[in-house]
C-alpha cells in the first residue's frame, strides 16, 4: 500500500535482510529495519524483550505494518523471543494501530503423516522440539490478540533444520553458514572432509527473496481479506542429499565420494526432533496471491554462475 510505513524486526538476519530490501526496492514504503546485536549502521538498535522501550520506539515510528522476522532457536532464550515478544507485539498492534505479520514455521507440525496436499492452516499442530513448540505458542499468543481486536496474522514458512541459528530457507547470505541450505554448497565443495548426509527427510527449500516479495504484495491487500494463518512454501521437494547432488552438478563435481547418503529414519534424539515431512499446503494462500516461487536449480545456477558463494 502506497505511503505505508513498514517495520521489519530481525532485519540483520538472512530472511529479515531480504524482506527489508524488498520493501525498500518497492519505493513506495518508508522502511525501518530493527536489529539487536548487528553492527549494521542502517538499522535501528532495539531489544524487543524490553517491553517499555519497544512500545516507545513503535509509538515514535507509527508503523502501518510490522513484519516480525526475528526468532530464536537457542532453548534458553527461545521462550522469551518466540512467545513473549510476538504476543506483546500483537498487543501493541491494537494499541498503536498497525498490522502484525508473525513469521512462523512448518515445525509446528510433527511431520509424521502429512495430509494429502500438505498441512493446511487449520491442521492440528504437534511440534516435536523446543523451537517448534515456542513458535506454536507464539502463534497462539498472536491469534489470541487477534480475537481481542488486534490486526495480526501468522505466516508459516518452511524450516530445514534448527541446529544453531541457521535459517531455514535459502538465498543471498553474507556467509553460507548463515543458511542451512546455503551451507550445503560448502559441504559439497570441500571433498577433503567425509560426511554423512540425510537422504530420508523431505524438505521444501524456499527462497527468502520469494518470501520477501510475497510479503510486499501481501501488504497491498486489505486486512479484512486476510485469514488468521497463511502458508508460504515452494512445492519442490528434496532431501538434503538430493540438494547436494544438484549443487555438485552445477559446480561440475561429478564425484561425491566424500559424502555418504543416509536413507534410513533417524534414531535417538534425532527421531523426535526432526520431522520427516512438514509439507505446507498453500491452496488458501494462492486464493489471495500467486506464490511466484523461483525454481530451486534455476536460482542456484544463476547465483553460482554470477559469483555467489
Amino acid at each position: 500500500m502506497s505511503g505505508s510505513k513498514i517495520v521489519v524486526t530481525g532485519a540483520s538476519g538472512v530472511l529479515g535482510t531480504a524482506v527489508h530490501k524488498a520493501f525498500e526496492k518497492a519505493l513506495r514504503y518508508e522502511v525501518v529495519g530493527l536489529k539487536n546485536k548487528s553492527t549494521a549502521s542502517h538499522l535501528v538498535q532495539l531489544d524487543l524483550t524490553d517491553k517499555e522501550t519497544t512500545k516507545q520506539k513503535l509509538e515514535e515510528i507509527k508503523p502501518t505494518w510490522v513484519i516480525h522476522c526475528a526468532a530464536e532457536r537457542r532453548p534458553d532464550v527461545a521462550e522469551k523471543l518466540n512467545v513473549g515478544v510476538p504476543g506483546y507485539l500483537a498487543e501493541l498492534a491494537k494499541a498503536i494501530d498497525f498490522t502484525l505479520v508473525y513469521i512462523s514455521t512448518d515445525y509446528v507440525f510433527d511431520g509424521r503423516t502429512p495430509p494429502p496436499g500438505g498441512y493446511t492452516p487449520e491442521s492440528p499442530t504437534n511440534p516435536l522440539q523446543i523451537y517448534g513448540q515456542t513458535k506454536r505458542d507464539g502463534e497462539n499468543a498472536v491469534l489470541q490478540a487477534r480475537q481481542q481486536g488486534a490486526r495480526a496474522i501468522v505466516l508459516r514458512v518452511p524450516v530445514l533444520q534448527v541446529i544453531s541459528c541457521r535459517i531455514a530457507s535459502y538465498g543471498p547470505a553474507p556467509n553460507n553458514a548463515d543458511s542451512a541450505v546455503n551451507i550445503l554448497v560448502d559441504v559439497v565443495r570441500d571433498q577433503s572432509k567425509q560426511s554423512s548426509m540425510d537422504d530420508y527427510a523431505i524438505r521444501y527449500p524456499t527462497n527468502v527473496l520469494d518470501i520477501a516479495s510475497f510479503l510486499v504484495r501481501l501488504t497491498d491487500l486489505s486486512y479484512d481479506d486476510l485469514p488468521p494463518i497463511l502458508h508460504y512454501s515452494a512445492n519442490e521437494s528434496f532431501t538434503k542429499y538430493q540438494m547436494c547432488k544438484i549443487f555438485a552438478d552445477i559446480l561440475g563435481l561429478n564425484v561425491m565420494n566424500h559424502m555418504k547418503p543416509v536413507s534410513t529414519p533417524p534414531t535417538g534424539a534425532g527421531a523426535t526432533s526432526r520431522p520427516y515431512n512438514c509439507h505446507l499446503s498453500t491452496v488458501e494462500t494462492e486464493k489471495l496471491l500467486p506464490l511466484e516461487c523461483t525454481g530451486f536449480r534455476t536460482w542456484w545456477e544463476e547465483y553460482l554462475r554470477d559469483g555467489g558463494k
